[in-house]
């Protein structure tokens, strides 16, 4: 499945539903308004908008309708890095790590464990 990539608007609403899709137009409403000026009629147009993308599935058989994400984060994440992979970097996997970390002076020492951590697994893939 070739799902389109999200605006930055519209990873903004994903991110709400990922925490608790599935959810009304109301409900993802509120929990954005936390965050940012928006009306209910751009939230209830970006849904409708998303929908017709293929980004978010949506069930009428209630009043209100009900919307959920079609892609998990992860899934998300998978298919954004890799077109910015493609798309930036040539397909290069280091060059991306390395232009992450080397601009990044905000990365913890438990991230940086984490990463190391990453690299011990993929270089010993039996385990």
């Amino acid at each position: 499945m070739n799902t389109p990539k999200p605006t930055k608007t519209e990873l903004a609403i994903l991110n709400v539903m990922w925490r608790i899709s599935p959810a009304t137009v109301r409900q993802i409403h509120e929990e954005l308004i936390k965050k940012a000026k928006t009306s209910y009629t751009t939230t209830l147009k970006m849904l409708q908008v998303m929908h017709q993308k293929g980004l978010v599935s949506r069930n009428s058989e209630q009043k209100a309708h009900i919307y959920q994400p079609m892609l998990s984060k992860k899934e998300t994440q998978v298919q954004m890095i890799d077109d910015l992979k493609h798309r930036l970097f040539g397909g290069s996997v280091s060059s991306l790590v390395l232009q992450a970390l080397g601009n990044n002076s905000e990365t913890s020492a438990e991230e940086i464990e984490e990463i190391k951590a990453l690299l011990e697994k993929v270089e010993t893939p039996n385990n």
